[in-house]
């Protein structure tokens, strides 16, 4: 046996090799720099030897390859770094490709990213048959494309149409699907994946090629037929100046055609190029951020039971969610009546998700309708999710909190209220914290953890322990008007209506929220959200910063009409999308683009001053999955300081001039840029 770092190399009596990758004092593996020169000395190692075949595999638990050391990105400072990077991953891989002997990869749960680009460069790909099996190349959403040769191997083995497919959308596949596409050879027992690796290399087969069609694909008249198709594609989803990288991917095989050495260089060089792109070093912030938020809640909580009240669309999903992940949930409210329609969502939800009849009908097992509220003194997570009323919070409180067991997580929903006021009158408030859920539930992966000044601390750390057994990013936050999320969010909706008010079409204005990155404009967003839901918190909002209620928000809520729910609000709603009005090209004011955005970033900053939230980390990933802001973008505070602070002030002062009092700009905005 030889190597004492990242890989083990050991040779066994039938000749055949077994070169293990265990990152030292990692659960996960991942290809740093070290690691890949270590894997290089090892195959030199290999080669020399020559044994009968070689076996690469994981020595973790936790799957094979998840891809490269996103936290090495962040040090490179030039293209030619990056692409220096780049090809030294690619010669380790090259080597493994040209070994003068067979090698497959045995892969057990995840290949991502350059895990799966070192399995590509293994002769033949064997994947356990237990379900856990996961192979992609999501590296798009980091704004980068494969670099390890994966834009080539990929084509040539799977073809031009599924590769493409594969690295533009940047899903991962599943082991059936991987065997159909050609990404494996065969599936094996999970207890025999090594045995049958030595049998494959034993007795090795053919090596897989892609078809015919897509190889005919790849030849140069035929690549400038279907590189104009693939652009268009992919013009229907992003920019090419916001997400420059899967445009970089046809561009690869455009020229290329995933053929001859040059096609690597040509890899390398615009890897290089994209990880220095703005785009690029914001999405790599995005993906630390998510990071930081899941390393939240690290410690335990011993939930078997929860108890959501109120089964409207937010307790209902709530509970259905908590449901798909295992927990037992009951759902109460005032009647079956009530609860039932939340328990057909959750049917169509489960269906829809788990795909196995069984699996489905386990979870909706797990979900039962409770309307005297029996499983309240059960519940290890009582939720309170009814509408945004104090006087009715704090009746049920009244009822509820003698009946919740000790040591049980008590939480509100709530979206505006601060949790001084719904606790005022508990015998404990001590133990009342805020789980502010994002509609829609089963989509949104944001929950504020929220703490009012007599939360404790560690029903707080109990909370965001909660929020990652649901799988959820947990954003700690201050009981604050708004929190989070809400604070920055309606200030963007706000200024939308207002512009609306003085005669700007709400397509020209979504069209420009969109343009700047937006997943939906905000005129769309509040139909969206309920404008019943967007004038109550806007009220309170109101209240708490002395700033105006759009006039036109009031009357459509007293018209009853509240946007996508009841099929009218700014838009008309058919099968849950907007019908918009086919006009001529809109007329845009030069300053609308600003007027939406700049908002955010003042609150933002407001919010940051006051220290509703930690840090301008916590409050660009809230806002980024929170609300959508504009990931290439980095996230509000993060945008502001690559435009320049000073900039985004004075720009600010111009639009209170023009507009009014409520661009004035937030005196934070000056220590942000010293």
């Amino acid at each position: 046996m030889s190597g004492n770092g990242y890989w083990r190399l050991e040779i066994g009596p039938d000749d055949i090799a077994e070169l293990a990758f265990d990152a030292p004092g990692a659960s996960v593996n991942v290809l740093s720099r070290a690691a890949i020169a270590e894997l290089s000395a090892r195959l030199d190692e290999v080669a020399a030897r020559k044994p009968r075949g070689l076996i690469l595999r994981s020595a973790k638990k936790s799957g094979f390859v998840a891809g490269a050391d996103i936290k090495e990105f962040t040090a490179i400072r030039s293209p030619a770094e990056g692409m220096d990077m780049v090809r030294a991953g690619q010669e380790a891989f090259r080597k493994l490709e040209d070994l003068p002997l067979p090698s497959v990869a045995a892969i057990h749960g995840f290949a991502l990213g350059g895990g799966l680009e070192l399995a590509l460069a293994c002769t033949y790909r064997i994947g356990a048959a237990d379900g856990r099996v996961s192979l992609g190349l999501p590296e798009v959403q980091l704004g980068i494309h494969p670099g390890f040769g994966g834009t080539v191997r990929t084509v040539r083995l799977i073809g031009v149409r599924a590769a493409m497919d594969l690295m533009l959308q940047g899903k991962p596949v599943g082991a059936e699907r991987a065997l159909s596409l050609g990404l494996l050879d065969r599936l094996a027992p999970a207890d025999r994946l090594i045995e049958e690796s030595r049998a494959l290399l034993v007795n090795p087969p053919p090596r897989r090629q892609a078809p015919l069609a897509d190889r005919l694909l790849g030849l140069g008249p035929m690549r400038s037929l279907v590189a104009p198709k693939l652009y268009a594609r992919l013009a229907e989803r992003v920019r090419r100046d916001q997400y420059p990288a899967p445009y970089a991917i046809v561009d690869l095989w455009k020229r290329s055609g995933a053929s001859g050495r040059s096609a690597y260089l040509e890899e390398a060089r615009s890897l290089g190029e994209l990880m220095c792109s703005p785009t690029s070093r914001a999405l790599v912030r995005v993906f630390l951020l998510q990071d930081r938020l899941k390393s939240q809640g690290a410690g335990r909580i011993d939930v078997q039971r929860v108890h959501v009240l109120g089964a409207g669309v937010m307790g209902g999903d709530i509970a259905a969610w908590a449901a798909y992940r295992g927990f037992e949930v009951t759902l109460q409210d005032r009647s079956e009546e009530q609860v039932r329609p939340a328990i057909e969502r959750a049917r169509a939800f489960f269906a829809k998700r788990l795909k196995d009849p069984q699996a489905a009908a386990a979870a909706l097992g797990r979900l039962r309708i409770d309307v005297e509220g029996t499983g309240v003194a059960a519940a290890d997570v009582v939720i309170e999710a009814i509408f945004e009323d104090l006087d009715a919070k704090r009746a049920l409180y009244a009822e509820l909190e003698p009946r919740l067991k000790p040591g049980a997580l008590f939480a509100t929903n709530t979206s505006s209220i601060v949790l001084e006021s719904l606790s005022a009158k508990l015998a404990d408030p001590s133990r009342l914290v805020g789980l502010h859920f994002f509609n829609p539930v089963t989509q949104m992966q944001l929950v504020e953890i929220v703490s009012g000044r007599t939360t404790r601390e560690d029903v707080a750390q109990q909370a965001l322990a909660f929020a990652r057994r649901l799988d959820k990013l947990p954003v700690p936050c201050r009981s604050a008007p708004g929190f989070v999320v809400n604070r920055i969010l309606l200030p963007y909706v706000n200024e939308a209506i207002f512009a609306y008010e003085e005669g700007v079409s709400a397509e020209a204005i979504d069209a420009v929220g969109k343009r700047f990155g937006m997943p939906m404009g905000p005129i769309e967003l509040a139909d969206v959200i309920g404008l019943d839901v967007a004038l109550n918190v806007g009220r309170v909002l109101a209240d708490a910063f002395h700033r105006r209620v759009p006039e036109v928000l009031k009357q459509l809520v007293a018209q009853k009409k509240l946007g996508r729910k009841s099929g009218q609000g700014f838009y008309t709603w058919k099968d849950g999308k907007p019908l918009r009005v086919a006009t001529a090209p809109p007329v845009i004011p030069e300053d609308l683009e600003d007027r939406l955005i700049l908002p955010m970033l003042n609150e933002a900053a407001a919010t940051l001053r006051e220290g509703v939230v930690a840090d301008a980390d916590l409050l660009d990933a809230g806002a980024i999955f929170g609300t959508g802001f504009a990931p290439f973008r980095g996230g509000p505070l993060y945008y502001a300081k690559e435009r320049g602070t000073e900039a985004i002030r004075q720009r600010l002062e111009e639009l209170a001039q023009r507009h009014g009092e409520r661009f004035r700009p937030d005196p934070h905005w000056r220590d942000l840029g010293s």
